[in-house]
């Protein structure tokens, strides 16, 4: 793996290539991942996989018409014949008014953000062998558990660099550790199944293997013996694990190029009350050690802590430069991109800050709803936001926790879902998106 000065100056000398050549303006990015992956099942060694892979992409401009290419292969005669054949398609490409680098004044300009994204510390094959075992084991361990999907451990760095023909250099690089591990409960048709895992980027910050087992397996056999529900309207209650997908949904409508192509659900929702006033929604790229957390953009600007919802109020638009333009606005550093392509929207790491009530005072007052677990299928309409989903979870009955239950679908539309939402007080920041419990009253149920 490339040092991060060698990542740096190799996005570079593709940049001054591309310009000799005859680019009126490019970027190039390099991206590079080692990892290893070991996995277990029933306490035998199942797989040990290394992986490394390195890219590196090329945008170039000529005039208003633009292209990208990228490549894996380093080789300098490759690299060569990359430039060319990115002018050559740039020469062919349609003229587009809004394409081009990020305004040259808003650049990233003096030393990077420290985020303390890097851990020295790489453990061996042996080390993530015993931790996966370990985490299967306490799986396994659960009364109800009988029989395994497996357990897992893996460890990883990458590194991306940026640079561009009008100003901007920079790389940084990241590590991963993570743990998991999946189990069945039960027998025959009546089994069921599910899963635990923690990820960090520092070792020390990690779960105790057998805690992540643990979870796993009580969660697999909490599930046993489903219960059917009936049909009607009713309070959700969200656990953490996936009422995040609720705030996934919401940055969907709010990434410039969904706004720019008219095809979004928020489209004209800009400056108004879309939560309860107690509603505060959080990017954060600067958190240290955070599992998105970056210095810099996808197009080489400064990145910032900013509230997407400040007290239940809609501040503003997700842009990288291209859509910005094209809406009469200015970027907002929130540009990210891959290897080729223009860049595109997104966020970092978003939390939901907490409410001031527990999970059991969030129920109290539920005398019928239902607890979701598990979310299925995609049925989210991003321009009506129209929302059908099938669930799984457990049944609240007067304020507390009941069966389980599964095959059912939850109803409703996301606009009326944000107005509705009311957050617990335990938040925890465990993914790269984080919420607290959360309640939505209204929502339609369909059983099974």
């Amino acid at each position: 793996m490339l040092s991060l000065e060698e990542a740096q100056s190799r996005a570079q000398d593709l940049v001054t290539a591309a310009r000799r050549a005859g680019a009126d303006a490019a970027d190039a990015i390099y991206a590079c991942n080692a990892s290893t992956n070991v996995s277990v099942r029933l306490g035998a060694l199942e797989d040990v996989e290394r992986s490394e892979g390195e890219e590196i992409g090329l945008r170039v401009f000529i005039g208003s018409r633009s292209a990208s290419i990228s490549a894996s292969d380093m080789n300098p005669a490759t690299l060569a014949t990359l430039v060319d054949r990115c002018i050559a398609m740039a020469g062919q490409a349609p003229e587009d008014p809004y394409a081009g680098l990020a305004p040259e004044d808003r650049l990233l300009k003096g030393a990077l953000p420290e985020l303390d994204l890097t851990d020295p510390f790489e453990p061996e094959p042996a080390d993530l062998r015993a931790r996966a075992l370990l985490a299967e084991e306490a799986a396994r361990a659960v009364p109800g558990v009988t029989n395994s999907e497996g357990g897992g451990a893996a460890t990883g760095r990458s590194q991306m660099a940026l640079a561009t023909s009008h100003g901007f250099a920079g790389a940084y690089a990241g590590t991963s550790h993570s743990t998991w591990a999946s189990v069945l409960a039960g027998t025959g048709a009546d089994m069921q199944r599910d899963h635990a895992s923690h990820s960090v980027r520092h070792i020390a910050d990690l779960d105790e293997a057998d805690a992540v087992g643990t979870r796993a397996g009580e969660r697999a056999v909490a599930r046993l013996n489903p219960v059917k529900v009936g049909s009607g309207v009713m309070p959700l209650i969200f656990d953490p694990r996936i009422g995040s997908s609720l705030m996934g949904h919401l940055i969907g409508g709010m990434v410039g190029p969904a706004i720019a192509r008219r095809s979004s659900f928020l489209l004209e929702s800009l400056g108004e009350a879309l939560f309860d006033s107690a509603i505060t929604i959080i990017d954060d790229p600067l958190r240290p050690r955070g599992l998105r957390s970056r210095p810099f953009d996808g197009e080489g600007l400064p990145v910032e802590r900013r509230a997407l919802i400040d007290r239940g109020v809609l501040t503003g638009w997700l842009m990288d430069s291209a859509s910005a333009r094209q809406l009469g606005l200015e970027p907002t550093g929130h540009a990210s991109r891959g290897g080729s392509g223009a860049p595109g929207a997104g966020v970092t790491n978003v939390h939901m800050e907490p409410g001031t009530l527990s999970p059991g005072e969030l129920m109290a007052d539920v005398k019928r709803g239902l607890y979701i677990t598990e979310l299925i299928g995609m049925g989210v309409n991003g321009v009506t936001g129209d929302y059908s989903r099938g669930a799984a979870g457990f049944l609240i009955e007067n304020g507390e926790l009941g069966q389980p239950v599964s095959e059912i679908t939850i109803a409703s539309n996301l606009k009326d879902m944000f107005r509705a939402l009311v957050p617990a007080d335990d938040l925890t920041f465990r993914y790269g998106m984080n919420v607290p419990t959360i309640r939505v009253d209204g929502m339609t149920v369909a059983g099974g």
